[in-house]
């Protein structure tokens, strides 16, 4: 099939050519068939080089593609540069490429080869890329960790009255709430509770509540916990002690590396986003009463990124199949 705006159909250029054979100048044939001189002479050289085949149209694209075939990669040492520029100083593409003359586009692909393109991905510290891993069964790794969160005076803060309305006086503060989080690392299923402190026996009791919480969820059995290293945790008999009741083994995380105990940390985050500010509360208990409706939402029914979009259950229990 011709190309839509071509003036000359297969049968047209042999028309054109059987008029240049009788003898015609090309010219006079080009002007009667509405067609340029240069695209006469294309055809008939055609013609003359391979007969029939040449009157028929040709793909379109190009013989020879050399950034296909031979394509053109940064040097080792150049990307070598690149790497340690992102790891030591924590730049980015904008930045790394004027200093060593390259496309900020450029930079961004040689990032990505290398796993460096996302900064939340390196540990900030050492710049090393997070060694993500995830455990092979429910109850086998509880990361566990504490949020400190300001309490709401009665009628509501100034989320609702505004912060012309706030009191000036620095020194009367209603006190902050404790919120204790464990999440189950192969699940995502998560337990949380608000307290007045994180006392070592207030930890040890939520550790008993939250095992008794997962077994009911049908993960009947903790194998290890992690925390921090807050006295709670390191030293308080109590913590060992509640450790010791369920057959659990304790783990603390490395001293300033959060990213450790990251799944609980992300958790608390989700927690702040779409529990304590996700809408204005008029008081303390509000805010704490409304913390169950959000447990039970985010383990049944919140899709989640890292379990292909379903919610943290189905990782546990999908009787029906009813969340695949």
């Amino acid at each position: 099939m011709s190309h839509r705006n071509a003036r000359l159909t297969v049968h047209g250029r042999r028309l054109l050519i059987q008029r240049v054979l009788s003898g015609r100048p090309v010219a006079h044939v080009a002007a009667e068939m509405g067609i340029s001189r240069p695209t006469a002479y294309k055809w008939l050289r055609r013609w003359r080089a391979e007969g029939e085949a040449g009157l028929h149209d040709r793909p379109s694209r190009p013989h020879t593609t050399p950034h296909r075939t031979t394509p053109h990669r940064t040097t080792p040492d150049v990307e070598a540069q690149v790497c340690r520029l992102r790891t030591s100083r924590k730049l980015g593409p904008a930045r790394i490429g004027p200093i060593l003359g390259l496309p900020a586009s450029t930079v961004h692909r040689i990032l990505t080869r290398h796993g460096l393109h996302r900064l939340a991905w390196l540990d900030r510290p050492t710049g090393r890329p997070i060694r993500r891993y995830e455990r092979d069964r429910p109850g086998e790794l509880l990361h566990i960790d504490v949020k400190k969160l300001g309490r709401i005076p009665d009628g509501g803060g100034w989320r609702i009255h505004g912060r012309d309305q706030r009191s000036h006086d620095r020194t009367h503060t209603l006190g902050f709430d404790y919120i204790h989080s464990a999440v189950d690392d192969h699940t995502r299923l998560a337990y949380s509770e608000v307290h007045p402190d994180e006392k070592a026996a207030t930890c040890a009791a939520f550790l008993r509540r939250a095992a008794a919480h997962f077994a009911g969820l049908g993960i009947t059995r903790i194998e290890r916990v992690l925390t921090d290293n807050a006295w709670s945790y390191r030293k308080a008999t109590a913590w060992r002690q509640a450790l010791a009741d369920l057959g659990a083994t304790g783990k603390h995380t490395r001293a300033y590396r959060p990213q450790t105990n990251g799944k609980v940390e992300r958790f608390n985050r989700t927690l702040l986003d779409e529990w304590a500010y996700v809408r204005p509360y008029r008081s303390n208990h509000e805010r704490t009463l409304a913390l169950q409706d959000f447990l039970h939402t985010y383990n049944h029914h919140r899709c989640h990124t890292a379990l292909g979009g379903h919610p943290p259950i189905t990782r546990v229990n999908n009787p029906a199949g009813q969340y695949s």
